[in-house]
């Protein structure tokens, strides 16, 4: 009997650790998780900027003035 009742909390205590180990993976998931989807938005910003400057670089090869303030003259 006592051979059997420590087999069996062996089991458990061997299960605890498991359990730790899936609660303490859930959180490093969850915050990669949060870190790549503030790095995407951070990305679909940039994209979008991009978009405009091609944009920009088309009516410059048509030999349209650029748009924005003006540069100053630097000496």
């Amino acid at each position: 009997m006592k051979k059997l009742i420590k087999s069996f909390w062996n089991w458990v205590l061997g299960k605890t650790t498991i359990d730790e180990k899936v609660i303490a993976t859930v959180k490093e998931t969850k915050k990669r998780v949060k870190a790549v989807k503030e790095e995407m938005k951070d990305v679909v910003e940039a994209a979008k900027e991009v978009g405009s400057q091609v944009a920009d670089i088309a009516d410059a090869a048509k030999g349209k003035a650029r748009k924005g303030r003006k540069k100053k003259n630097v000496k």
